[in-house]
C-alpha cells in the first residue's frame, strides 16, 4: 500500500493505493464479480478524525466464465482510496494509518489472500506529494472510468429486461460502433451487454437492452432484484453510469420480483385489465370447442321457434340464456373462492397440491387431445332441460352450456384461475363474470340478429384440430408445475425420487389411454368394466409413485445411503483423531467448480458404505465465505487453492488426494484403512 502524499496537513485530502501483483494467469475481481467470487475489500484502522472514501474501481476486463461473464483484473491492478485528515492535526506530529486488505485470486481454482498494511506519515504545514509516486498515481487514475457531467441516463424495465437510454458522454461515446460497446454492471441482478444484450443508436442516444440475472448459477436460488442500475459504459473510452432508478411498469412488477408501487392491498387496475380481457377472450374461444359450438345455432333457432318470430321475445330468450351462463359462472367462482383458491400461490408451497395440479393439467390435456372423453354425460343429464320450453328451459340451457363447456375449458379456465387467484373478492368475481360474458356473447348477439346463424361456419374436422391444438397449452402448463414440483421433491433420495415421479406420471398417462381405448360405447360391458378397473389400478399406481412421500418411507433411501458430513473445526478434528477415528476432510466452497464436480461423481453408494464400514468421519470445511481457521489449516497442509481433500488416520502418514476425485480412487484409498472398533456402552 502506498501514499500519494509524503507529508500531510490538517484538513487535507490525499490518496492511498492498494496494488495487487497477481501471478501469471491469475486474476482478481471487480466489485461485481459476475458470480460468487469475492472482490477486494479494505478494513481501515484510522486515527481519530480521519475519513476514508469507498474504493475507486479501475475498469475491469470481461471474461467468459463457467457461469457466464466475469469481470476481472489481471496483472497488477491498483485500487485508490481518498483519505481526509481532520482539522486539528498538529504540524510536526506523525500519524499511523493501518488497514487490513483481503482479496481472492483465481485461475482454475481460487485462493483467498489477505495482508496487513501500515503507513506512517509526518504532519506538516502543507501537503507535499511524493515525487517518486507521481507517475504511479497518474496511471492509476487513468485506469478509472471517466465521470462525465453531461451524461443523461434513463432506465426502464421492459418485458423483464432493463432498457438503458444513454445520452451525452462526449465524442468518443457518440462515435462508437454498436459492436464496440460494453456495459459492466455494478449490480449482480444485471448482466453485461455482451451477455445476450443489444445496443442500438436512436435519436442521438444509445439504447441498451440488458438481460437480468434471476437465478444463482451455483445455488439455483433466486437473485433478489433491486430498483437501480449503475456501472461502466465502454464506448471508445469507459464512462461511469451513475446509479439510476429502474422505472418498473405495474404490469411487470411481479415478473421481476419488485413490489408494484401503484398497487394497493395487492390490487392494481393496470395489471387487472389484461386479466379481464384474457378471461373474456377465453370465454369467447370456448364457443369453438366441439362440445359447445354445435349447439349455438340449434339453440338460437330454438329461441326463434319458441318466441314465434317475435323479435323482442327472441332477444329476451337470449338475455335469459346469458343470465343462466353468468349465474353458473358465479356459482363456480363461489365454489372456488370458498375452497380457498384465492390462496392458490401459497397452496403451491405444498408439493401435494402441486402434484394434483400437474395431474389435472395432464389429464385435461389428454382429454382435449382425444385420448379419452369426459363431459359427454353432462349433455345427457341436461338433455331434458334443453328440450324444456319457455323461459325456464332457456335459463337451464345456459346452465347446461356452462356445464358442458367446463370440461373443454382447461387451457383458459386454468390460466384464468391462476391469474385471478391473487385478487380480492370483488375483482375475483368480476373476472369470472368477464369469462361468462365471453361465453354467452355469441348467443346474445345471434338472438338479436338470428339471420347471422346462416353465416356460422359448419361444424367439421377443423374443430377437432382446434381442440387438439389447445391441449398443448395444458401440457405446457403441466410442464411448468412439474418444474416447480421438481424443485420441491426431485432431489430426495439422491435424485432417485425424480425418476419415480417421471415414471409415475407416465403410468397416469397410460391409465388415461387405457380408459379411452377400452371404455368406448362400442365395447361390450365386460370389456368396458375391465378397462375401467385396469385404468383405476394404473392411475392409483402412478399417483403413489409420484406422491411426495417422506424420505424415510422410500426404498431408495435404503439402496442409496447418504454421506453425513460433519462441520469441520480444528477442535473437532483433534478430538476425533485422539479417539482413534480416521477423518476425511473436504476443503470446499460453492464457487469452486472442481469441488462441485467431485461431489457429483466421487461419493457413490459403494464409497459411502465403505466409509461407514471403516468408521471414517467425513468432515466438510466450507470456505464459501472467508474463514480464517480454514485458511490457517490449509497453510499447515502446504496448500492454498481448493479443492483439497485429506485423509487422516491415527498412527499413519497423512494422505492428500489429487484435486479431481473418482469413486474408484476413493474405494482404493479407504480400503487400506483399518476399521475402527468401539467399545460397547
Amino acid at each position: 500500500m502506498y501514499s500519494e502524499a509524503a507529508v500531510i496537513a490538517a484538513g487535507s485530502s490525499f490518496s492511498v493505493a492498494l496494488e495487487l501483483k497477481h501471478p501469471a494467469e491469475w486474476h482478481s475481481y471487480y466489485k461485481n464479480s459476475g458470480g460468487v467470487e469475492l472482490p477486494p475489500s479494505i478494513e481501515w484502522d484510522l486515527p481519530p478524525g480521519f475519513r476514508a472514501s469507498p474504493i475507486q474501481w479501475p475498469v475491469p476486463e470481461v471474461k467468459e466464465g463457467y457461469a457466464g461473464k466475469s469481470f476481472i483484473y489481471s496483472g497488477s491492478p491498483v485500487f485508490l482510496v481518498d483519505l481526509r485528515a481532520p482539522e486539528d492535526l498538529e504540524p510536526g506530529s506523525e500519524v499511523t494509518i493501518s488497514a487490513k486488505a483481503s482479496w481472492q485470486i483465481c485461475k482454475e481454482s481460487c485462493i483467498n489472500e489477505d495482508a496487513d498494511f501500515s503507513l506512517s506519515l509526518p504532519v506538516g504545514v502543507e501537503t507535499r506529494m511524493d515525487e517518486g509516486r507521481v507517475e504511479f498515481f497518474k496511471a492509476a487514475r487513468e485506469a478509472l472510468p471517466l465521470e462525465v457531467s453531461d451524461l443523461e441516463v434513463k432506465a426502464v424495465s421492459e418485458g423483464g429486461d432493463i432498457v438503458l437510454r444513454i445520452e451525452g458522454g462526449g465524442a468518443a461515446v457518440a462515435a462508437a460502433e454498436p459492436e464496440e460497446l460494453e456495459f459492466i454492471p455494478n449490480e449482480p441482478y444485471v448482466r453485461s451487454l455482451s451477455a445476450e444484450g443489444t445496443a442500438v443508436r436512436e435519436d442521438g442516444a444509445w439504447v441498451l437492452t440488458l438481460k437480468r440475472n434471476t437465478v444463482d448459477f451455483f445455488t439455483e436460488e433466486p437473485i433478489p432484484q433491486g430498483e437501480t442500475v449503475s456501472g461502466i459504459l465502454i464506448a471508445g473510452e469507459p464512462v461511469v453510469v451513475p446509479e439510476t432508478e429502474i422505472i418498473i411498469p405495474a404490469a411487470q412488477a411481479a415478473e421481476v420480483g419488485v413490489a408494484d408501487p401503484t398497487a394497493a392491498a395487492g390490487f392494481s387496475m393496470v395489471s387487472y385489465l389484461p386479466i379481464l380481457g384474457g378471461m373474456f377472450l377465453g370465454g369467447l374461444i370456448l364457443n369453438l370447442m366441439p362440445c359447445v359450438f354445435p349447439i349455438i345455432g340449434i339453440k338460437i333457432m330454438g329461441f326463434v321457434q319458441q318466441a314465434g318470430h317475435d323479435r323482442k321475445k327472441i332477444v329476451l330468450h337470449g338475455v335469459i340464456f346469458a343470465a343462466g351462463v353468468i349465474i353458473s359462472f358465479w356459482l363456480l367462482a363461489l365454489a372456488l373462492y370458498l375452497g380457498g383458491i384465492t390462496n392458490w400461490g401459497n397452496q403451491l408451497q405444498d408439493p401435494r397440491v402441486t402434484l394434483v395440479t400437474i395431474l389435472i393439467m395432464l389429464l385435461l390435456g389428454m382429454n382435449l387431445f382425444g385420448v379419452f372423453e369426459i363431459g359427454t354425460s353432462a349433455t345427457g343429464v341436461g338433455g331434458t332441460l334443453m328440450q324444456k320450453q319457455g323461459i325456464a328451459g332457456t335459463f337451464f340451457s345456459g346452465v347446461l352450456a356452462t356445464l358442458i363447456a367446463t370440461p373443454c375449458s382447461g387451457p383458459f379456465l386454468g390460466v384464468a384461475i391462476g391469474a385471478a387467484a391473487v385478487l380480492p373478492v370483488v375483482p375475483f368475481f368480476i373476472a369470472f363474470t368477464s369469462m361468462a360474458v365471453g361465453l354467452a356473447l355469441p348467443y346474445l348477439v345471434l338472438s338479436i340478429f338470428p339471420s347471422l346463424v346462416e353465416r356460422l361456419p359448419r361444424p367439421g374436422g377443423w374443430m377437432i384440430s382446434f381442440k387438439q391444438g389447445m391441449s398443448f397449452l395444458l401440457f405446457a402448463t403441466a410442464g411448468v408445475f412439474l418444474w416447480i414440483y421438481g424443485a420441491q421433491v426431485f432431489d430426495r433420495n439422491d435424485g432417485q425420487k425424480g425418476l419415480w415421479v417421471m415414471i409415475g406420471l407416465s403410468t397416469v398417462a397410460t391409465a388415461a389411454w387405457v380408459y379411452g381405448r377400452w371404455n368406448e360405447p362400442v365395447r361390450s360391458r365386460g370389456v368396458r368394466l375391465t378397462g375401467c378397473v385396469a385404468a383405476a389400478v394404473l392411475l392409483l399406481t402412478g399417483v403413489l409413485m409420484a406422491w411426495p412421500w417422506t424420505v424415510g418411507e422410500t426404498t431408495a433411501e435404503q439402496s442409496a445411503p447418504k454421506l453425513e458430513w460433519v462441520q469441520w473445526s480444528s477442535e473437532e478434528e483433534a478430538r476425533l483423531l485422539a479417539e482413534g477415528r480416521p477423518v476425511f476432510i473436504d476443503f470446499t466452497a460453492k464457487w469452486c467448480l472442481t469441488c462441485q464436480l467431485n461431489k457429483s461423481r466421487a461419493y457413490t453408494a459403494p464409497v459411502v458404505e465403505l466409509m461407514k464400514a471403516k468408521g471414517i468421519v467425513a468432515m466438510r470445511a466450507d470456505k464459501t465465505n472467508p474463514n480464517p481457521a480454514i485458511e490457517a489449516r490449509l497453510k499447515e497442509l502446504g496448500r492454498t487453492a481448493i479443492p483439497v481433500n485429506v485423509l487422516l488416520v491415527p498412527g499413519r502418514e497423512m494422505v492428500i488426494t489429487p484435486e479431481l476425485l473418482s469413486a474408484d480412487y476413493l474405494l482404493d484409498l479407504f480400503a487400506k484403512v483399518q476399521p475402527v472398533v468401539t467399545a460397547a456402552r
